[in-house]
């Protein structure tokens, strides 16, 4: 077991695909966290596509998108009823997209602040065994949380993608942030769990 996977906890946060070939082993829900998609070289598509193909996902994890903050609540329903299936805890791997740029990796800060809110919703209904990782990501959600439309709109995606004359996705993005948003259940991983609300 690497010490990077955060496996000994209930709640685990990481970024990108290895982040969630890190996070996900284990998990019975994966949450993958992208906020504003068209920007870096992988899209929304490609990086759920990514981490849908990861072994333990594909196979026996429930997989949800978030595309906004206010869908945390959502997630957190969906684990409780995930917990209440099972009869035992449900494991949690979030993860922030990020984007990849021609360069390497680059962490996105409103995928981040999203995954923080998932993070602070899971323990408002008492899943709240978290890594330090998902901790931080919490903390940081819960301090920004009044800033978090203007983080989204002056953060470097954001910026891309104005500058690649795609601002519609950015303003979709904050109007969805400001509404309320839903968590997709993209792939129920057990045939007992393939008839999961969305």
């Amino acid at each position: 077991m690497s010490s990077h996977g955060q496996q000994k906890y209930q709640v685990r946060f990481d970024h990108g695909v290895a982040g969630a070939a890190r996070v996900a082993p284990g998990a019975h829900v994966v949450v993958v966290v992208d906020v504003l998609d068209g920007h870096g070289t992988l899209s929304r598509d490609e990086t759920v596509r990514a981490v849908a193909e990861l072994t333990d996902v594909a196979r026996d994890a429930d997989l949800v998108l978030v595309t906004a903050a206010d869908a945390a609540a959502d997630v957190a329903r969906h684990v409780v009823e995930r917990q209440a299936r099972r009869g035992d805890r449900a494991l949690v791997a979030i993860v922030a997209a990020g984007a990849v740029e021609p360069d390497g990796f680059r962490p996105a800060v409103e995928d981040q602040l999203a995954a923080g809110t998932v993070v602070d919703a899971l323990a408002a209904v008492g899943i709240d065994f978290s890594s330090p990782e998902a901790a931080a990501a919490c903390a940081a959600a819960v301090a920004l949380r009044r800033a978090s439309s203007h983080l989204l709109t002056a953060s470097a995606s954001a910026a891309e993608l104005v500058a690649t004359d795609r601002g519609d996705v950015v303003d979709a993005a904050r109007a969805s942030s400001s509404g309320e948003g839903v968590a997709v259940v993209v792939r129920a991983g057990s045939v007992e769990e393939s008839t999961l609300p969305a």
